[in-house]
């Protein structure tokens, strides 16, 4: 019987790899999404189904089957991991995303902070290829 050759990162369903994964927070565990954030939430989403069902009745029940199959492929459509993240450019134009004014445009990228963690873009690609797990990138210290 062969040995195996690689070494499980995850003890008890937790990622116990601090040096690659950083510390492990509790508070996000506990503590649930605002109350606001889970209604804007809601709220999208039932807005969506409304759109859906305009455009169905609107242009055919065609029409709202062919956009999801558009989001799907613009959903997985990516720049591979590195320092230039994927900004997805072509689903934030077809879900009316560009025109939204979010927290990152007036307080500033979180990427762009002083404790983000660059990419490490070879253990990206094992994660993609699933040759390793975790995360991809930890994205805060």
């Amino acid at each position: 019987m062969e040995a195996p050759k690689t070494i499980e990162h995850q003890i008890g369903g937790i990622q116990n790899d601090a040096l690659r994964f950083g510390l492990h927070g509790v508070k996000s565990d506990l503590v649930g999404a605002h109350p606001l954030e889970s209604a804007l939430e809601s709220a999208k989403v039932t807005q969506e189904q409304i759109n859906r069902k305009i455009l169905g009745y609107t242009y055919g029940s065609a029409f709202p089957l062919k956009m999801d199959l558009e989001r799907q492929i613009l959903s997985r459509f990516q720049r591979p991991a590195g320092p230039i993240p994927s900004s997805m450019l072509g689903l934030e134009a077809m879900t009316g995303r560009l025109d939204d004014f979010g927290f990152e445009d007036y307080l500033n990228d979180p990427r762009e902070s002083e404790t983000f963690r660059p990419v490490d873009t070879h253990h990206a690609m094992e994660v993609r290829l699933g040759l390793s797990k975790g995360p991809v990138a930890p994205s805060f210290m």
